[in-house]
């Protein structure tokens, strides 16, 4: 069963987290509510299968040309048996949860609560909503072998270059990165290829991302960076728990 939408009243104590201190009792208080959080995230998503993220922008709607690519890129990580995992909102997350259904995959998301009440879109399989980005992100981090980028705003590049810090520091294994749309990325790929040169990364670290315009390139590097390397296999549920895996059965990522 999908997770109940958070209350309105949680944009109010993502705000307060923020606010700096606060009396003891109230700073257990936002403690609690993370730690909430946490759990019903762990409890809706620990059976979903391998995962893919994909960012991208919320903004593009069915009638874009990215959406149509955010369709495909679902459709294809379903289609080799990944769990597509998003925001769990609107536009290019939409497109990419609505492919993955359409292909007969899973399809899965971690929705934020925002003042115009961002909701889960109609592709989900299942879904958390969170108070907290911090939440959120380590959802999408936790239970993801790989990360696709679409063309996307702050918000994509914000996951993005989280994901890019946790694996350059050694904090999540070195899951395949792809960007889709060498046009669009090509500012961020030059910027880094700057950092680079004045040594502000290091040269490996561009090794990280690989930049295509092509789908069935992203795929084919998702099979042998992801699936071979890490010889995915999905989680079963304990039914004494009362654990159960996804609407969509999630099928087994095998090398």
């Amino acid at each position: 069963m999908p997770s109940v939408p958070a209350p309105a009243t949680r944009v109010a104590s993502a705000d307060q987290l923020l606010r700096g201190p606060h009396s003891r009792i109230h700073e257990l208080l936002l403690l609690a509510r993370a730690a909430v959080d946490l759990l019903r995230g762990f409890r809706v998503l620990h059976f979903v299968g391998p995962c893919v993220t994909v960012f991208g922008s919320a903004r593009f709607g069915s009638d874009h040309p990215y959406y149509a690519l955010g369709r495909l890129v679902g459709h294809r990580l379903a289609d080799v048996g990944f769990t597509v995992m998003t925001g769990g909102g609107p536009g290019l997350m939409e497109a990419a949860n609505r492919g993955a259904r359409e292909a007969g995959g899973s399809s899965v998301g971690c929705n934020i609560s925002l003042p115009d009440e961002q909701k889960p879109n109609a592709y989900l399989d299942r879904w958390v909503t969170c108070r907290y980005f911090f939440v959120r992100k380590l959802l999408l981090f936790k239970y993801s072998f790989a990360f696709v980028a679409l063309p996307g705003g702050i918000g994509t590049m914000d996951e993005l270059f989280e994901a890019f810090t946790l694996i350059q520091t050694g904090k999540i294994r070195r899951f395949p990165m792809i960007l889709i749309g060498t046009a669009y990325w090509r500012p961020l790929t030059d910027m880094l290829e700057r950092m680079a040169l004045d040594g502000a990364i290091a040269q490996e670290d561009l090794e990280l991302l690989f930049v295509t315009d092509s789908v069935e390139a992203a795929i084919d590097h998702l099979e042998i960076n992801a699936i071979e390397r890490f010889a995915l296999r999905a989680r079963k549920p304990f039914r004494w728990l009362r654990e159960s895996s996804p609407a969509a059965s999630s099928p087994s990522v095998r090398p």
